[in-house]
């Protein structure tokens, strides 16, 4: 109802007379128009941060614009957001996602939850418990992260935000919160540990979607070995998340990584009847126009899967720019401007 008051006021205010083809000219209603259901994504979990540090961002026109804004104006219309248990400089602790969260959710962007269940980050190399965590028994360890998800998300409630989407465990290919949970060990401990997270979602956003997210997309041997394990330990799950970044494969061109991507997809939607998004994407900052074709390309194929099984496709820190952080596969240029890249998102 608010878009549609808000486009009929447009049409109000620039003097726009509806087609008739009554005898009354009676004025028809304008349709609104629709939301698109292809989440197309970033995961701008640095914004404050990089702001707080006096970085700015501005349009191809050179017009500062704030982050997620200029995101949206990109053609992007959903926001992934990071949490971490207890960081040491605390960004990204539950605090400062909720204030992403607020922004993102004030401009109507579609949010993502990325639960680490680290104090830092949690990936293919180190799946560390919180420090906090460090010597609960694995029943605690359980509870610990049935209450942090209920907390975190909780938060967000009580500000009337519903994320519709919500990760357990970042880049889980072999498990988390290791070694309890390390899922070449123990894979039965790693499905009790994703399904507390699983189950604490549920009690607070029913119908929010639950995804296992695992790195390299292109590997479905991984996948396989993965989501099998789970499944055969009572393993939850509502959507099977990918990581795919193909120019970190050297030998590999991104064309080829693409096709295995697709073929891994559709391989998880017959498989396990799953939906399936693509959290993260990043390409060589230095390379826009092959970074667009790629886009382009794992966009299009991607919402053309059938039935809408593939959800979206997510940009991981594109507006990261200088090596921020290290960082040189955001899609920004020097002067914090969007590349190339971003059109593929338009």
């Amino acid at each position: 109802m608010k878009l549609r008051n808000i486009y009929l006021a447009a049409v109000i205010a620039l003097g726009i007379t509806a087609c008739s083809d009554n005898d009354n000219d009676t004025p028809v209603t304008p349709e609104v128009p629709v939301v698109e259901k292809f989440a197309k994504g970033a995961d701008v979990s640095w914004l404050t941060q990089m702001e707080k540090q006096g970085m700015k961002f501005y349009n191809v026109n050179g017009r500062q614009t704030e982050g997620m804004q200029l995101m949206q104006e990109l053609g992007m219309n959903a926001i992934r957001l990071r949490v971490w248990v207890n960081p040491a400089d605390g960004w990204c602790n539950a605090g400062d996602m909720l204030v992403k969260a607020i922004r993102a959710n004030e401009l109507g962007l579609r949010l993502m939850i990325d639960f680490h269940y680290s104090d830092s980050w949690a990936d293919p190399a180190k799946q560390d418990k919180p420090a906090a965590w460090a010597s609960l028994t694995f029943d605690e360890l359980k509870t610990a992260v049935a209450t942090h998800t209920t907390q975190v998300l909780t938060l967000l409630k009580t500000h009337n935000i519903t994320p519709e989407w919500v990760q357990v465990g970042n880049e889980t290919g072999n498990g988390m919160l290791w070694s309890d949970g390390k899922a070449s060990e123990n894979m039965a401990q790693y499905a009790a540990l994703n399904n507390a997270g699983y189950d604490a979602v549920k009690a607070v956003f029913p119908s929010a979607k639950v995804i296992v997210h695992l790195q390299n997309g292109h590997n479905n041997n991984l996948f396989r070995w993965l989501f099998d394990g789970l499944k055969n330990n009572g393993g939850k799950w509502d959507v099977i998340g990918m990581s795919l970044y193909p120019n970190l494969l050297a030998d590999t061109p991104w064309k080829t990584t693409n096709d295995n991507c697709v073929t891994n997809i559709e391989d998880m939607i017959s498989r396990y009847n799953s939906e399936v998004m693509i959290c993260e994407v990043g390409y060589d900052v230095s390379d826009p126009l092959t970074a667009k074709a790629f886009l382009s390309d794992l966009i299009g194929r991607t919402k053309a899967i059938a039935n809408d099984k593939c959800l979206g496709v997510f940009y991981w820190e594109p507006q990261a720019y200088n090596s921020w952080n290290g960082y040189n596969m955001g899609a920004f240029d020097t002067n914090g401007q969007p590349t190339a890249a971003m059109d593929a998102f338009k």
